[in-house]
Order: C-alpha cells, then sequence, then structure tokens
C-alpha cells in the first residue's frame, strides 16, 4: 500500500484577477477552491494515474470538513485526524504575475500526533510512504526524521519532499527518494545551482548524506536523477507554464507509479519528469494521456 502524509493541509483558493495592484479594490473573473497539501497532490495525481493510496494527515473545523470532502471526491482514500482548530486556508492569486499567501497552521495536539504515530507503526514491508510538504509550528522541525525512525527495519521506503531543516534532519535516515527544486538542494548546501552538472554534484552529496535516490528539479531546464550507480538528465521543451501548484508532486508520484510498475530508474525518472512537465503546463494535473504525449519531447542523457 501507499500512504501520503500531509501534516499541514489546506483549502487553496484560487483567484484570477486582469491585474494587482496595493490598496484597490479587485473584481475578481475566475475563482477556485480544493484541497491542497503536496502529499493530498500526490495522492491525487496517483489516482489519476490508476493507483489507489490512502491519505494520511490532520484536519480540523469548516475548513478540514471541506478537505475530506474533495478528497473523498477525487476517490482517495483517507484516515485524516480530526483537530479542534481550522486548516489552513491558502491564496493563490493569478494576475499578470502569481502571488501566494500561505494561511495559518492550526496547532496539533500531542494526543492528535499519537494517534498519527500509531496509524504509522502499522506500516510494513512493501509499503511507500510520501512524507511531503510544510511542518505545523506546532509540531518538531525533526517530525519527519522521527517519522522515518519509527520505521527503520519495517522495510517501507520513505519518499521525503522537503526543504530546509525537514529536509536536512531526514537525510540521515536514509529515505529511498527526495526530491529537491535546485534552490532547495542549493539551500542545504549554501549554495547556487544553476546546470545539470551542478545538481548532479550536489545530488551525489545528498546520497553521501543518506538519500537512495534523488531527482532535482529545475524548471524550464528539466531535471537530473542521481543514485549511487547512475546519473541522468533530462531536457523539456522551453514553453511557458501555466500552473505552479503540484508539478513536482506530479514528479514524485510519476516516478512512485513507475518504480511500483517495476520499471527501471531511467524510465521512471523520465515518466516522472513528463508528469511534473503537464501538470506545469496545463490546468489541472496530469494524465496517462497527457504524460504519453509529452513522453518523446523529453531528452534523457546518461552521464558518467
Amino acid at each position: 500500500m501507499i500512504y501520503t502524509i500531509t501534516l499541514n493541509p489546506s483549502i487553496d483558493y484560487h483567484v484570477w484577477v486582469p491585474s494587482l495592484s496595493e490598496g484597490t479594490i479587485h473584481e475578481a473573473h475566475k475563482e477556485w477552491k480544493d484541497a491542497g497539501g503536496k502529499g493530498i497532490n500526490v495522492s491525487k495525481v496517483l489516482r489519476l494515474l490508476g493507483v489507489d493510496s490512502t491519505a494520511l494527515g490532520f484536519v480540523g473545523g469548516f475548513t478540514g470538513a471541506f478537505i475530506r470532502e474533495q478528497v473523498e471526491r477525487a476517490g482517495i482514500v483517507h484516515q485524516f485526524l480530526s483537530i479542534e482548530q481550522d486548516s489552513r486556508i491558502n491564496i493563490k492569486i493569478k494576475a499578470d504575475t502569481e502571488t501566494d499567501i500561505s494561511g495559518v497552521s492550526p496547532e496539533i495536539p500531542v494526543e492528535a500526533l499519537q494517534r498519527l504515530f500509531a496509524q504509522i507503526d502499522r506500516l510494513g514491508p512493501d509499503d511507500y510512504l510520501v512524507l511531503a510538504g510544510s511542518v505545523p509550528k506546532s509540531l518538531p522541525l525533526d517530525i519527519y526524521p522521527t517519522i522515518m525512525k519509527r520505521l527503520r527495519g519495517r522495510g517501507v521506503r520513505v519518499f521525503l519532499d522537503a526543504r530546509g531543516e525537514a529536509l536536512r534532519s531526514g537525510l540521515s535516515e536514509r529515505p529511498f527518494l527526495i526530491k529537491p527544486n535546485h534552490h532547495e538542494l542549493g539551500e542545504l548546501f549554501g549554495v547556487a545551482i544553476s546546470t545539470h552538472d551542478d545538481a548532479i554534484a550536489y545530488g551525489r552529496k545528498a546520497l553521501e548524506l543518506g538519500a537512495e535516490n534523488v531527482i532535482v528539479s529545475m524548471a524550464g531546464q528539466g531535471a537530473v536523477f542521481v543514485n549511487r550507480e547512475e546519473a541522468y538528465a533530462a531536457r523539456i521543451p522551453e514553453r511557458k507554464p501555466v500552473n505552479s501548484i503540484g508539478a513536482g508532486d506530479s514528479m514524485v508520484a510519476g516516478f512512485l507509479y513507475a518504480h511500483t510498475k517495476g520499471w527501471r530508474a531511467q524510465e521512471a525518472f523520465r515518466f516522472a519528469v513528463a508528469a511534473g512537465s503537464t501538470t506545469a503546463l496545463s490546468e489541472g494535473f496530469c494524465t496517462h494521456e497527457k504524460i504519453r504525449a509529452f513522453l518523446p519531447e523529453i531528452s534523457v542523457i546518461k552521464v558518467e
């Protein structure tokens, strides 16, 4: 079974305005609301690809009820834990450029965290766990490695998609896959990463710190993949993205889908890049049809 954990789910409120000016009233010409959070997005993409998963995390209040409803409507099984405070609302303002406002995270009680640990303790061999997204301020910064420590020796493959201290502290627990973008990987090592060669070099440093596989997404430059046996660089055609939500989550879901099918690393990486790219290039997440159409446009080379 595949499990995704979203510690900080949200309602993502997308609103389109012709332009955005400070101190004025704007009339939206389109809006859209959906359940958000990186783990939930991974579960959504897996469902579109025909793979079941179980979504875990904390939801509360009227916003939490909406998140549950939307996840169920998408056909995703969940075991969300109820908390008292409202789940957050993130605002995505789309004008000439995109502006994001991240909502305030709810408090996660100790008792709710213990219930999450009880859920995690039931995982075993052949299970996958996706740990993705931000950590509420009421939880310890090392919550991801704490979760991973509980799974030591159980044969659970952990996909870690986080940034900053949440990523740094998780590497020592040997996640099966991490997927930073080039900014996040550069932040990890205090450098600026601008080329495929840079990304491969510092991806290999992340291997030394404990990761088993690394995908580094690089927006219009494509992506790179490294593990201890091989490295690949992928280039994609230059196109203007129309959607910044869920592209990285789609890459994680795409690689996870391909890995569970037994594909080789190069094939799984190409599929993951196509999944992330087609989400970025369309309103809505990737599908098999979009991915198949885009795959021939991806150039993947092996790097020595």
